[in-house]
């Protein structure tokens, strides 16, 4: 305000209009719109209280969780350029297979608070906290606020959201920026905003930068909905889209271009690669391959589809069945009713109908994602599915809204109950695949489902109290077994790889259940079955003999002492106490077989060790004429026996044999010494 204006007596100054506006913008995201019941703040406060009690309590049990990103965030602790290039060490020598987004934030922890398991971990329940807030901020915008709680629980008490906003991977942080994502987009088909829709393309972009081409999955969905509802000529539409997808461009191509403009010797090795090249690991190994299962270095696809392989059977039950099914399946069946009955009653509204614009942004991303998911042949976890999370709770709190206030209408009530019914009945199906858990829940859950399904069918004629109080009867039942499920999951540490959700022996994907990857007796143990033994990693598995040393052998913390290809290695004191000696003099204290063997060594250290091949030991990284002369420089101190074998598992998808030529020289050329039980060989000290 200039100091020369004049006021008439009485007379007050009011900020300009577009101050008035940012104020009210902001007021409104603090407090909630005017005609929101006077409840919303109380209870956006308690369901953000209560999943960051999920998310935070007990949360250092993990220790490293993935140590393979945790050495990735103590480098970028250490070294700037490790930082930019998300290197596995802090010399450089290679990145993880994936791009650094994820890891400047956990790098950046590190550096504030030091490095331990907390500054690791924080970061992914804080996302975790905003991922459910923003959410609930989404689809309040076109359901209200009870629209928008129902999402952000639905969210929070998803079992793999449990699990990864627990744990140090990349989903957590693309999750959040898709959710972001989907909010910005929203309110660009609102107004027709250019500015809010290039915002979603920065959003998607950066999200590129985490996870690379799974973050692309919700962009058919964002465009379709701005296209078909945004209030602007169409030639105004397609523009605007285009200045999305140039913003989405920009933001994920900034790094890629820079990262393949440095010459290699100025940079580490892309790790994920054959060649060197990011966009090999871009289109490749991270890109289409994950679809065809064609990725050189991996260890091995999915199969035809509905047939078996290592990494699941594909097919159109794929998400229901017992690798993925209890990790994001609970409300899945009643999430794609929600969403036809959406559309079905939303088919006659206006062209820029928010109510099906947001039905369109969540369905469609729920749709191609399950999609893609389902019939990947190439390398796909259970965990993945983190990424429909945001989309069911959508669907949920939309559809459910929607129906609700259609209460008058049959046809809607017969809906709204068959929802509840779908989820009772398939949480009972869940549940029973872990019948020895808590085995009165699944027939609460069920007998209590089909009785207020019933009950909601003739809501219409009911006094409004009960209507309110059967509403609140049913969410309570929607949520029951997946609630169960992620407190099961908060309750236990969870390290390796391939984390799963859920009550211990509860089945999936990954090496075992909880710390250590054991499994219960008797249960299905998924991949740790196959690769490490039942219960016990390094046991009787078919790879058990390659890949932990003898059958029937037992190991700390992965396959053998020494660590493997999911699990990190667990160094003894006096193994540190050698590997610190003299470190000053060398690149890197020690080098070993694969990244997450090299982990374990780097953690316990905070001193650079070279991981040979990568994650897979398949990588050509460094070739031995490379090592060999890394040797004669004297930049390596020790090369450590162990892990899972030298040539790692990428050579059956035609990976490099570099790892088994370097061990191989190695052992011909130095002599081995036992130190706190682990097998080292001083390479400042050849036998000839």
């Amino acid at each position: 305000m200039s100091s020369q204006t004049l006021f008439l007596p009485g007379q007050t100054w009011s900020p300009p209009v577009a101050e008035q506006r940012r104020r009210s913008r902001l007021a409104e995201v603090l407090r909630g719109c005017d005609e929101d019941p006077a409840w919303t703040r109380p209870g956006l406060l308690g369901l953000l209280l209560a999943t960051a009690v999920l998310y935070l309590w007990g949360l250092g049990a993990s220790g490293w969780a993935n140590s393979f990103y945790s050495a990735a965030a103590q480098a970028g602790s250490v070294s700037w350029k490790a930082f930019f290039f998300g290197s596995s060490d802090s010399a450089n020598s290679i990145t993880v297979d994936k791009p650094p987004a994820a890891l400047w934030i956990m790098a950046l922890s590190v550096r504030i608070f030091g490095l331990h398991s907390w500054s690791i971990l924080v970061p992914q329940a804080l996302e975790g906290i905003g991922s459910v807030a923003m959410l609930y901020l989404a689809v309040r915008r076109t359901s209200g606020a009870v629209g928008g709680l129902i999402a952000g629980a639905v969210l929070a008490v998803t079992p793999v959201a449990a699990l990864m906003f627990r744990f140090n991977n990349p989903d957590s942080l693309l999750a959040l920026l898709l959710i972001v994502g989907a909010y910005c987009v929203i309110r660009a088909v609102e107004t027709g905003s250019t500015r809010w829709l290039a915002l979603t393309g920065a959003l998607v972009g950066f999200g590129f930068l985490t996870k690379m081409l799974q973050a692309l999955l919700v962009v058919p969905a964002f465009a379709l909905a701005y296209l078909i509802a945004a209030p602007v000529p169409l030639a105004s539409r397609i523009r605007r889209l285009l200045v999305a997808g140039a913003a989405m461009i920009a933001a994920a191509g900034w790094w890629i271009a820079i990262v393949s403009l440095i010459p290699a010797r100025d940079r580490p090795y892309i790790g994920g690669s054959q060649h060197n090249s990011i966009l090999e690991l871009t289109l490749g190994y991270n890109g289409f391959g994950r679809l065809t299962g064609n990725e050189t270095g991996s260890v091995g696809g999915g199969g035809p589809t509905g047939g078996g392989g290592r990494w699941g059977s594909t097919g159109w039950g794929r998400l229901f069945g017992t690798d993925m099914g209890g990790e994001i399946s609970w409300l899945l069946p009643s999430a794609l009713l929600l969403l036809a009955a959406g559309l079905w009653f939303t088919r006659k509204a206006i062209r820029t109908d928010r109510s099906r614009a947001a039905l369109i942004i969540w369905g469609g991303w729920l749709l191609v994602t399950a999609l893609v998911f389902s019939f990947a042949k190439g390398i796909i976890h259970p965990y993945y599915t983190v990424a429909l999370a945001p989309a069911i709770g959508g669907l949920i709190g939309i559809g459910a809204t929607l129906l609700w206030r259609l209460r008058d209408r049959l046809s809607a009530t017969v809906l709204l109950g068959m929802s509840v019914l779908l989820a009772a009945s398939w949480q009972f199906v869940l549940l029973d695949r872990t019948a020895s858990w808590l085995p009165w829940l699944r027939y609460a859950i069920l007998t209590v489902g089909v009785a207020t399904a019933l009950l909601l069918v003739v809501v219409s004629r009911m006094v409004r109290r009960v209507g309110i109080i059967l509403a609140s009867v049913a969410l309570i039942v929607g949520l029951a077994g997946p609630t169960a499920y992620a407190v099961a999951t908060a309750r236990q540490p969870h390290t390796g790889s391939i984390p799963s959700s859920g009550p211990t022996g509860a089945g999936g994907f990954g090496p075992g259940r909880g710390a250590g990857g054991q499994g219960a007796p008797g249960a299905r143990g998924g991949f740790g079955g196959t690769f490490g033994g039942t219960g016990t990693q390094g046991g009787t598995g078919t790879q058990g003999g390659t890949f932990g040393g003898p059958p029937g052998a037992t190991g700390t913390g992965g396959f053998g002492g020494g660590g493997g290809l999911l699990n990190a290695s667990t160094p003894s004191s006096a193994l540190v106490a050698a590997l610190k000696a003299d470190a000053s003099k060398y690149t890197w204290v020690a080098a070993a077989v694969g990244s997450n063997t090299a982990a374990g060594y780097q953690l316990a250290t905070n001193l650079a060790v070279m991981p040979i091949g990568g994650f897979n030991g398949s990588d050509p990284s460094p070739t031995l004429a490379q090592f060999e002369a890394y040797v004669a420089a004297g930049k390596i101190h020790y090369f450590i026996g162990g892990g899972f074998g030298g040539g790692g598992f990428g050579n059956q998808q035609g990976g490099s044999n570099s790892s088994a030529e370097i061990a191989s020289w190695v052992q011909s050329h130095f002599k081995p010494v036992t130190v706190g039980g682990s097998t080292l060989y001083d390479l400042t000290q050849p036998t000839s």
